[in-house]
């Protein structure tokens, strides 16, 4: 046996066991977010005609190609292949950058992955554990996908399972280099998840500019060559092949990197601090640490503002005479029942706020977890033995979290009303009237790291749920009982026609800030964890 990859299997089956709650809850989510769509987009475009009319309609609108791609065949898997491909591709690459990060450059942060070496562990052993446990999880959604897609027609069910599967292996192999790159899983996800939203960018702005897809831009974007693998529409098998040389490349780098440098080292330097000034408290100490994420959180809502908002007169010219198009929007939207183009403008205004705001909890978990990662990495204990309290120190975290969330959904809403280019102050109200929601989630959070910090990442399926629920419950027609499960579901959507009751904004502030409360409590009282 190679001794480079000595307890390779072993290494696995622990990062599996590691993984048994968090890769199920992803592979789900990946599948399902592809599995839902047949159905109701059956029930939206159930004839021929219909779907001719979308077809005509996607060729004509640059803002939507942009946001979801071309339209390449009307058959109902085409287009379900066309509204979840490119976005289920998208989450497949978070996953796999979290989970190879997770067992690579986080293991060496935290001094696990040393001990580990000091016994009979190869050197590669530990990155080939990290690339197999995200390759399982791609895998079990390809397989997901094509199984759940095989009566809409086997090659196009493959093919897009496929794809899907191959696109979360690219991005598992570009978070292995930056795993070798980076000093500390922060900057590894954030290096990766960067390289994932420029793939997404390129593609939408390649897409936006040609009605076939057949942009330069667009084929620079692995996330473009998802598109082109056209399932259920004269399928491009080739295609794949692109997949398979990008991510052999990618590591072969990998691979090379990680035999040139020790273990917990890294090839881009630490940054030292700075060499002037001071950080006079732990609030400052917390916003240093924090501020790189939240300027990159900021610019990108910000810019998904202004694209969202661009597109809202063309989601109505899209939405047209469909009735069941028209209830869905209006159902995200709060504006059921009424009627004319203005009221769908609103509505869909509304949706796209909603939709922002639920991305936004998922800022405020990974802003709010920090406190996690500070005390896992043994950050915080040597920062409280001196004048520092317990309640300082989180309090400057939690602040950064949720201050940070109010100015993203700011700017989300600044973005909203330019790109539209009417009423940017109903924009604005629009997204910060879901910010009690977003602060619930983010206090739940808060809780749980409080008082079981063992489970605190489940704060990640708490946002992931809520962000499932906003997504394709309206489509799915779920029960009101369901939805009410989310607390964005008791918050009036605005922009609309009516004054909203201030009743429910007040709630869920009070109820966020009692389980701020309740999680400090059960910080200050419980051992730091070891």
């Amino acid at each position: 046996m190679n001794t480079q990859l000595a307890e390779t299997g072993a290494l696995l089956r622990l990062a599996l066991r590691r993984d048994r709650v968090m890769a199920p809850v992803w592979i789900l989510v990946v599948a399902m977010l592809v599995l839902s769509l047949p159905g109701s987009l059956e029930s939206v475009y159930g004839t021929a005609a219909e779907r001719e009319r979308l077809l005509a309609t996607m060729t004509a609108n640059g803002s939507l190609r942009a946001l979801y791609g071309p339209v390449f065949g009307d058959s109902i898997g085409a287009l379900t292949a066309w509204r979840g491909g490119v976005f289920a591709g998208l989450l497949a690459g978070v996953m796999s950058l979290v989970i190879v990060v997770r067992h690579t450059r986080e293991e060496e942060e935290s001094g696990r992955q040393e001990l580990l070496s000091a016994a009979m562990v190869g050197r590669r052993a530990p990155l080939t554990a990290a690339l197999l446990a995200a390759l399982t999880a791609n895998a079990a959604a390809a397989l997901l996908v094509t199984a759940g897609l095989a009566g809409r027609g086997a090659a196009g069910g493959l093919a897009l399972g496929l794809g899907i599967g191959a696109t979360g292996m690219l991005f598992a192999a570009l978070a292995a280099i930056a795993a070798q790159l980076t000093e500390s899983a922060r900057l590894a996800k954030g290096l990766t998840g960067a390289f994932i939203g420029a793939a997404f960018v390129l593609r939408a702005a390649g897409d936006a500019g040609a009605p076939d897809g057949g942009s330069a831009l667009t084929w620079i974007s692995p996330l473009g060559w998802l598109e082109h693998v056209r399932a259920f529409a004269a399928e491009r098998w080739w295609v794949l092949a692109l997949f398979a040389a990008a991510s052999a490349a990618q590591l072969v780098a990998a691979y090379a990197l990680a035999a040139r440098r020790d273990v917990g080292m890294s090839f881009l330097p630490a940054r030292p601090g700075p060499a002037r000034g001071r950080l006079g408290s732990a609030g400052a100490l917390a916003w240093r640490l924090q501020r790189g994420a939240l300027l990159g959180w900021s610019l990108g809502f910000l810019a998904a503002g202004v694209v969202f908002g661009g597109m809202t007169d063309g989601a109505t010219e899209l939405v047209g005479d469909n009735a069941r198009t028209r209830e869905i929007i209006e159902r995200m939207g709060g504006q059921a029942g009424q009627a004319g183009q203005g009221v769908l403008a609103d509505a869909f205004l509304a949706t796209m706020a909603g939709m922002l705001a639920m991305v936004a909890a998922l800022y405020i978990v990974s802003a709010v977890l920090r406190l996690s990662a500070e005390e896992s990495g043994q950050r915080a204990e040597p920062l409280l033995a001196n004048a520092v309290g317990r309640l300082r120190w989180a309090g400057g975290h939690l602040a950064v979290a949720f201050g940070g969330s109010a100015l993203i959904l700011l700017l989300a809403g600044l973005g909203l009303g330019i790109g539209h280019g009417e009423d940017i102050g109903g924009a604005v109200a629009a997204t910060l009237g879901q910010l009690p929601a977003v602060w619930v989630i983010g206090a739940l959070a808060a809780l749980l790291h409080g008082a079981v910090p063992r489970f605190a990442v489940a704060a990640w399926a708490v946002a992931g749920a809520a962000l499932a629920l906003g997504w394709v419950g309206p489509a799915l027609n779920l029960p009101q009982a369901v939805l009410d499960l989310s607390p964005f579901a008791h918050l009036p959507k605005l922009p609309g026609g009516q004054d909203p009751s201030w009743a429910p904004f007040v709630a869920l502030t009070a109820l966020a800030a009692a389980l701020l409360a309740a999680a400090l409590t059960a910080l200050r009282r419980r051992d730091l964890a070891a």
